[in-house]
């Protein structure tokens, strides 16, 4: 089974940076996409980020800029560097993963494997 574990949330400033984790294990095929959504108080969840297979990126306009998922990956593992937190990317994120998937979305529909989530929270 397909399993993916974040960590790296917390507490930061506005204007400060975080790093999220996502280390996944299992069967995952190629091209697969994996992408980063997040879900604040009372609202939907949102696709922030996603990244093929193939080191293509796709980002939300509220994050273009600030955040990003570094081409660095470590095997096994993606990360979401945050920049220039707002207090509005106060959220619970999540990053989840589709195999057979050859580009990038942000929609969150389709994703089939998640992880638990991880707390940001801004101030």
């Amino acid at each position: 089974d397909v399993q993916l574990v974040e960590s790296g949330g917390g507490s930061a400033q506005a204007g400060g940076s975080l790093r999220l984790s996502c280390e996944y294990s299992g069967n995952i095929y190629r091209s697969y996409c994996m992408g980063w959504s997040r879900q604040a108080p009372g609202k939907e969840r949102e696709g922030v980020a996603a990244i093929g297979d193939d080191g293509t990126t796709t980002y939300a306009d509220s994050v273009m800029g600030r955040f990003t998922i570094p081409e660095d990956n470590d095997k096994n593992t993606s990360y979401l560097q945050m920049d220039s937190l707002k207090p509005e990317d106060t959220a619970m994120y999540y990053c989840a993963v589709e195999s057979f998937c050859f580009v990038p979305r942000l929609e969150t529909v389709g994703y089939t494997h998640w992880g638990q989530g991880t707390q940001v929270t801004v101030s």
